[in-house]
């Protein structure tokens, strides 16, 4: 093999060796620590909602951070789709998350991917989202951002990291997408309690010109 194959075939084991497994199917209740994802809700209507003509976007509900999900996680990687004895909720109960998830069907997408590897019920997983989006302050300063603004993403974890004194810089990532603010992603043990993130969930954004735009 030439030297460059070598090289490439290095780069190749490399990149699979650090890549978190996540294979779907995984047993109900195996996982470490939970990802509160809380996402910019302007954010994903410029990229998503808007196109789709979402209810979320009507600026008459004024959505800052909204809840995207509840995530079990491992300390590298995350089950998924798994295997649980619960029954899947109605559309009654997945309707009536809507108020903190703002996007319609979300809490349903979300139980499948999700919710079903936490172990428990759907009524118990959404109560304990409600419990865990309650739990988090959001800053006030973004919850009623009136105005476009560029901003470091650094920026905007400082301001979740003042508004929640009991939070550390290691137990909190701000991620980005399209030059955008995309999600704070808050790191919590099972019982809801701010704890490290692990390693592929740390990395914050880098950019030191993110959009936020305006809440609507």
């Amino acid at each position: 093999m030439t030297r460059l194959g070598l090289l490439a075939a290095a780069l190749l084991a490399l990149s699979t060796a650090v890549l978190p497994a996540h294979a779907e199917g995984e047993r109900a209740g195996d996982f470490d620590y939970y990802v509160l994802s809380l996402s910019w809700s302007p954010t994903w209507c410029a990229l998503t909602g808007d196109a789709r003509n979402s209810p979320q976007c009507d600026p008459k509900h004024d959505h800052s951070f909204v809840l995207h999900g509840l995530w079990p996680q491992y300390e590298r990687g995350w089950p998924s789709f798994c295997r649980t004895p619960h029954r899947d909720p109605s559309r009654q109960q997945t309707a009536a998350m809507e108020d903190l998830t703002g996007a319609p069907g979300l809490a349903w997408y979300e139980w499948k991917k999700h919710g079903r590897c936490s172990g428990l019920s759907a009524t118990d997983y959404f109560a304990l989202e409600r419990e865990a989006y309650a739990s988090i302050e959001i800053p006030e300063v973004l919850a009623n951002l009136d105005r476009d603004v560029r901003l470091p993403a650094k920026v905007v974890e400082q301001a979740f990291l003042e508004a929640n004194p009991g939070l550390d810089a290691d137990e909190i990532t701000i991620t980005c997408k399209s030059g955008r603010i995309q999600e704070a992603r808050i790191c919590l043990t099972k019982d809801l309690e701010p704890r490290k993130c692990g390693s592929d969930t740390i990395r914050d954004c880098s950019l030191s010109d993110a959009l936020m735009e305006k809440v609507r």
